[in-house]
């Protein structure tokens, strides 16, 4: 039932103690497509973001119902290996983390916690990773150079370099180009377009130009609840709810 989707969420809602955060959602992501969630600031979209690789299990309190399948594998199941669920499942902060170390260990890192321990694989996969990331013109000639001397657009490359290198299925992100210059943000939506010929790619951004030019689908939330989730042309000049016109116009949010 679930073999054409990348992900898919099924009455997925999401308790902070007594505040009900996401309310029942369901929705399916494609393999090779961009999908962007809108709303205003606090209506649930980063918190269902979290939910589709457990990241907020880590946060205490917090209680989520329902269904998350990958293929046929409920990821919501206690069986289910976080580990190796969020090497299945990247995720792109809204600001770049890289860790306190040299452009090649922030890569090579996960691979490496994940058993390959080869340096001609290491260094192949770091190449192949920044490669794939735009970066690797930038940095092939400083690679044990530590990451932190990076410009803050490069430094979101190399975090999302870093979460290509393990393999993933689905990227996720987190307004992953809110806090960045222009220029910087130009190269990351060129990226993401570059990136969904091999991903499913989830992304929540309140930049509405930017999800109408990255995503092929999206879903407008509002108070914790999907209102409307369509192809993204339909969403910003057709669409069927009046909530989701006023939200697109600028009345409110």
């Amino acid at each position: 039932m679930h073999q054409n989707t990348g992900l898919s969420a099924e009455n997925l809602s999401v308790a902070y103690g007594e505040r009900v955060a996401v309310k029942n959602i369901s929705l399916s992501f494609e393999n090779k497509q961009v999908t962007a969630l809108i709303g205003p600031s606090g209506c649930g979209k980063s918190t269902f973001l979290r939910s589709l690789n457990r990241m907020n299990d880590l946060i205490p309190g917090c209680k989520v119902t329902g269904d998350i399948w990958i293929r046929d594998k409920n990821i919501n199941s206690p069986q289910t290996d976080v580990v190796s669920l969020r090497q299945r499942i990247g995720m792109v902060w809204q600001r770049p983390n890289p860790f306190h170390k040299s452009i090649y260990e922030n890569i090579a890192f996960g691979p490496r916690y994940h058993g390959t321990k080869k340096k001609k694989d290491l260094d192949d996969i770091v190449e192949q990773s920044l490669l794939k990331a735009a970066l690797w013109e930038e940095t092939k000639d400083r690679l044990h150079n530590s990451a932190l001397a990076l410009s803050g657009g490069q430094q979101q490359r190399l975090c999302i370099a870093r979460s290509i290198a393990v393999k993933p299925d689905i990227i996720l992100m987190d307004e992953p180009a809110s806090a960045l210059d222009p220029v910087s943000t130009s190269k990351i939506e060129e990226l993401i377009a570059e990136l969904k010929r091999e991903y499913c790619i989830v992304i929540v951004t309140h930049n509405m130009h930017q999800a109408a030019r990255v995503s092929d689908k999206t879903a407008f939330f509002l108070n914790g609840e999907v209102v409307e989730y369509d192809a993204t042309p339909t969403i910003f000049t057709n669409p069927r709810k009046p909530e989701t016109n006023d939200y697109i116009t600028g009345r409110f949010g």
